[in-house]
């Protein structure tokens, strides 16, 4: 599936081919911090199907608790999280945790895995029961 993303305010644009059954959510405690939320939605993509268009992208190197080096990238002046990979060299593309704020209604796909599930929020299969506004 092709989609076109952008981070907040445009500097960033990308494509990318992705397979919308690869949709997950990650529980992690990293992804928590660096999200600013209790979970973060990704799908990954090999980096030879994901194809930046305008842009530099800042990148931040975090130590998993498995010691294992991940990048972040994100846009440098708005700080959208485009995605997040693996730091080092490998004879194979390397795979992109694409964030799916950052793609075009990317939030019509649906997760099918949700991982780190220990790490989760208490609260949130309650969250239907909490009172909704239609617009703040």
């Amino acid at each position: 599936m092709h989609v076109r993303g952008k981070c907040h305010c445009g500097n960033i644009a990308f494509t990318a081919e992705i397979n919308p059954d690869r949709v997950r959510i990650c529980h992690c405690t990293d992804c928590q911090k660096l999200s600013g939320s209790p979970f973060r939605v990704v799908v990954p993509v090999s980096e030879n199907k994901f194809n930046l268009l305008s842009g530099n992208l800042k990148h931040y190197i975090k130590v998993a608790e498995s010691g294992d080096k991940r990048q972040q990238s994100f846009c440098p002046d708005c700080g959208t999280p485009i995605y997040a990979t693996s730091v080092g060299d490998s004879n194979e593309p390397k795979k992109l945790g694409i964030r799916l704020g950052a793609i075009e209604n990317g939030f019509g796909l649906v997760p099918k895995r949700q991982f780190w599930a220990a790490s989760a929020v208490k609260w949130l299969g309650q969250i239907s029961n909490v009172r909704s506004f239609d617009r703040q």
